[in-house]
């Protein structure tokens, strides 16, 4: 997604939408008439077999990755049992491919969807010292940016050939 400007938002800002507290807005969403998660396609560093996956440069924790299911669908339930099993593996090997790049002490996943009808899971990589060690992420909160000048370019090259080279 890009915010005006052509600036890449932080990908925490899946938040945008007004959500379920709107309900005419929420609508929208559910039905995917609006559903601007969907627009992000167009900034994918990668496509998988079930959803695309979205970086950005002013994410809130280094190798912080986000994954797109790639058809309008709100909940896990919402999917066939065809489309469960292949985005767990697409879950999977965004995982891998993430902890083979930053080598965090633990990732955590987080599945929400209250202010972004669209299904997606943010991969949050935690490290020792990390600016959240000893509690949960929150994006909101996050000093940025995450990485060092050039070190953002080096995780999506690095992540793209990962993706590219786990596919064969």
């Amino acid at each position: 997604m890009r915010a005006a400007g052509g600036q890449h938002p932080p990908t925490s800002t899946l938040t945008f939408m007004g959500g379920w507290t709107n309900p005419a807005e929420w609508e929208r969403q559910l039905n995917g008439a609006d559903c601007r998660v969907c627009r992000s396609r167009q900034d994918a560093i990668a496509e998988l077999a079930t959803a695309w996956v979205l970086v950005g440069p002013d994410d809130p924790i280094r190798g912080y990755v986000c994954l797109v299911f790639s058809r309008h669908a709100i909940e896990l339930h919402d999917l066939t049992e065809a489309e469960g099993s292949g985005f767990m593996r697409d879950i999977r090997r965004l995982s891998a491919a993430i902890a083979e790049i930053v080598q965090p002490v633990k990732m955590n996943y987080e599945i929400h969807g209250n202010s972004a009808a669209h299904l997606h899971v943010h991969f949050f990589p935690r490290y020792v010292g990390d600016q959240f060690e000893g509690g949960p992420i929150n994006p909101n909160a996050a000093v940025r940016p995450a990485y060092a000048p050039g070190e953002f370019e080096a995780f999506r090259a690095r992540l793209r050939a990962t993706l590219r080279s786990s596919a064969a």
